[in-house]
């Protein structure tokens, strides 16, 4: 289904009202995030955001620019939240919350921030600043949104939102901005956010705005609007706790899978008979649906399956990859006979299609991509199998362009490199002596400038690196001279705000040039080579690691045994890409695994039949 507001907005007053579930996913996170830098409680703001929606939805026909309908909600925010201040401030017992369910008083306080610490010093940092910093700030950080779409909700130029979120964070603490991200994950809106409100609105009907002949256009335009206000009952429906239960029986967990730019609510089967009782526990030999056209997903026990995608067109090993708007960017790399290559083709997985973009200017293999701000990073590599490069060049997927960047202060190859809280830091590699390195450089995207920070305990090339939980993890590698060394299995954690390295437990498997990737809160490393003594032997094995128990469990192994692959994540997948075998053969394989727990299910059955099919389609 086409996903541009003016379409949406023409299929709900078309009677189609769940096209309005596509524009509530468009904006939640937004309207999320607003509304919390403007009353500082995350409860309150839940409850004001699926007002918000619904009343858009009962105010849709006066909406008369489909095109500013971001403007337009940003708007009923801003009132609704003055309204709920005016309305807070005529309430002497506000804090009163005896009356409130205890588990609920356990999770979501009233008074959030006075019983939590973490909460008040966050909250004792936003109300610090001015409410346009504020503003962009938790829209930057609670909104996961990059500037230029800060810019289309506020309706303000790009270099209006990032000179505001410049000085908001020139007067913050530097670790703020990490422990707002952190609370926001904590506090996201319920997984069935979207599905309530789309079933909320069911049972509205949308009033036309009545037509006044013989009056001028913006005389009748204004009289209409007007009328269309009147005419509408002011009782907003609200629900309070959107995670309890107000119609039919729902399942009783969620999780959210992507389909494009749309989440999809995951529903747990255990409380759909009909649906569970024909589903496998992903072993051989039982029931297993076709988890290629799986669009929504459920859990369905024990197991995850990979599968095979459309090859890349370049077949190539010590490749980089990420991630923008759902698409896959994958660059550079070794192609058959050793030779560095600067190609770059972008993948889209709904499509299972590949299409060629511009070239990097620096051809290079065994180098590092991290995204910031909807840009990709590409650090560092080789060129030869000598030199290590400093070079840095910034791709933005959007003009399909590259640009230089400030060399990195230590030229190197297989290093590693991940983005926190607004910097990327560069991990470890070897340098033009083949010794492997501990080096640790933050880079500074807005200031164009590299930091010298605390180095890694252990000097390795050919690691991988991904953040959990505001922590990086390096994991695996080799140490020393390159060639004939034995790939490890330790793990370390850096705390970019302490600058600090701890110890983690190791890997199961020690490897050299593994990909990883996070999911769902774990760590997942695939592939990658067991190098002994020079001899390589390619890796097919997938162990995930657990940061809050500190554990590694081994997982479905790949199709296809590989090394110096990379990975990718999009809509709840893996997507492994790329690689050599043993006989030292670049690759273009593509394998896209599906988590354990989750198995395709149709749009049909318990869940709304409309909006499954819309979604399906």
């Amino acid at each position: 289904m086409r996903t541009e507001d003016g379409y949406l907005i023409q299929q709900c007053l078309d009677g189609d009202h769940t096209a309005f579930g596509f524009l509530v996913d468009k904006y939640k996170k937004s309207v999320y995030a607003s509304a919390f830098s403007r009353i500082r409680n995350f409860h309150d703001a839940q409850d004001i955001t699926q007002e918000v929606f619904i009343k858009a939805y009962r105010n849709l026909r006066t909406l008369k620019r489909w095109d500013s309908f971001a403007g337009w909600i940003y708007r009923i925010t801003a009132n609704m939240c003055k309204d709920w201040s005016k309305s807070k401030s005529r309430r002497p017992d506000y804090e009163f919350v005896e009356d409130q369910e205890a588990d609920l008083l356990d999770h979501v306080s009233m008074d959030l921030y006075n019983q939590d610490a973490v909460y008040s010093t966050i909250q004792d940092a936003l109300e610090s600043l001015p409410e346009i910093y504020r503003e962009v700030l938790t829209l930057r950080y609670f909104g996961g949104m990059n500037i230029k779409e800060i810019s289309g909700y506020l309706c303000a130029s790009t270099s209006t939102i990032d000179r505001r979120l410049r000085e908001a964070l020139s007067q913050l603490r530097e670790e703020i901005p990490t422990m707002i991200g952190t609370a926001y994950h904590q506090k996201q809106l319920p997984a069935n956010f979207t599905f309530r409100i789309v079933e909320t609105v069911k049972k509205i009907k949308i009033h036309p705005v009545s037509q006044m002949k013989g009056l001028p256009y913006g005389l009748s335009l204004a009289t209409g609007l007007i009328i269309a206000i009147l005419s509408i009952n002011p009782t907003l429906i609200s629900f309070k706790d959107v995670g309890t239960p107000i119609f039919a029986p729902l399942p009783s967990e969620s999780k959210v899978l992507k389909v494009g730019e749309i989440p999809v609510d995951v529903v747990k089967t255990s409380n759909i008979a009909v649906i569970s009782s024909l589903m496998g526990k992903g072993k051989g030999g039982e029931l297993k649906p076709d988890m290629r056209n799986s669009l929504l997903m459920a859990p369905q026990g024990e197991g995850g399956e990979w599968v095979k995608r459309a090859d890349m067109p370049t077949a190539r090993f010590c490749l980089a990859s990420s991630v923008v708007n759902g698409k896959i960017y994958v660059i550079g790399g070794e192609s058959q006979g050793f030779v560095a290559i600067k190609t770059v083709e972008e993948y889209d997985p709904v499509l299972d299609k590949w299409i060629q973009k511009a070239d990097m200017p620096t051809a290079r293999f065994w180098f590092s991509t991290s995204v910031m701000d909807g840009k990709i990073y590409a650090i560092g590599g080789g060129s030869n199998a000598i030199t290590g490069l400093s070079t840095v060049e910034v791709y933005d997927p959007s003009t399909d362009t590259w640009a230089k960047c400030s060399n990195m202060p230590t030229g190197r190859r297989g290093l590693s490199t991940s983005a926190v809280n607004g910097k990327i830091y560069a991990i470890g590699g070897d340098n033009k002596f083949g010794a492997s390195l501990r080096a640790v450089e933050e880079y500074d995207p807005v200031l164009d400038k590299w930091t010298k920070k605390a180095d890694m305990p252990t000097g390795r090339a050919g690691l991988s690196t991904s953040v959990l939980n505001g922590k990086i993890y390096a994991i695996c590698g080799i140490p020393m001279n390159i060639q004939g060394n034995t790939a490890i299995s330790a793990v370390e954690e850096y705390d970019p705000i302490a600058d600090k390295w701890t110890r983690k437990a190791d890997m199961p498997t020690p490897r050299n040039s593994p990909s990883s990737c996070v999911l769902n809160g774990k760590m997942y490393v695939i592939g990658g080579n067991k190098t002994i003594n020079g001899n390589n032997n390619m890796l097919s094995s997938m162990e995930i690691f657990d940061p809050i128990m500190d554990t590694w469990t081994e997982k479905a192994n790949m199709l296809i045994a590989r090394g110096a692959s990379t990975a990718s994540v999009v809509d709840g997948k893996i997507y492994s890409i790329g690689g050599y075998n043993d006989d030292d053969v670049a690759l273009s394989t593509v394998e896209e695994y599906t988590p354990e727990g989750m198995q395709s299910i149709s749009p049909n059955g318990k869940l709304p039949s409309k909006w499954g099919q819309q979604k399906a389609k």
